[in-house]
């Protein structure tokens, strides 16, 4: 039972950690290689455990190219959600040949290969640079479709 409670205990700090600098958002713990000797915390009578375990995590890098879902469209660009990334911007200036549309299902058009990004459509996208947010504990994202096989997937 202890055991299974410390585990329960690591996957909710997990959970909540959502980010970090060097390894990017924390996804999921794959094994717990080994629990440690318990420690009593002095004031609190808390015992902390010493944990190994192993995971996945997931980090954006300039250069790499990604999938994301349109969660948004502005006139300026559009957000997009590259899971576990929530904030993605792709700017209406890394968008070549794409125009805005505006109404009540606002988009950007292009005309020359007849596409449109739009909310829910699925985009390829070039990572261009990104910045941690520590106080959200995440990462954002500047992407565009400057490069060949960029855009929306059909």
């Amino acid at each position: 039972m202890l055991q299974i409670s410390i585990v329960h205990h690591l996957l909710d700090d997990f959970a909540q950690r959502k980010a970090a600098k060097d390894v990017g958002y924390y996804v999921a713990v794959t094994s717990v290689d080994s629990i440690g000797d318990g420690r009593v915390k002095q004031g609190t009578g808390e015992v902390e455990f010493p944990v190994l375990f192993s995971g996945i995590t997931f980090k954006l890098f300039k250069g790499e190219v990604l999938l994301g879902v349109v969660q948004e469209v502005l006139r300026y660009g559009v957000l997009l959600q590259s899971d576990p990334a929530e904030t993605v911007f792709l700017s209406n200036k890394k968008m070549p040949d794409y125009r805005y549309v505006r109404g009540d299902n606002p988009m950007f058009l292009n005309d020359k290969l007849l596409s449109k990004i739009e909310r829910d459509i699925v985009v390829r996208f070039v990572v261009i640079g990104t910045q941690r947010i520590p106080e959200k504990r995440e990462f954002r994202a500047v992407v565009g479709l400057d490069a060949d096989y960029l855009g929306p997937v059909s």
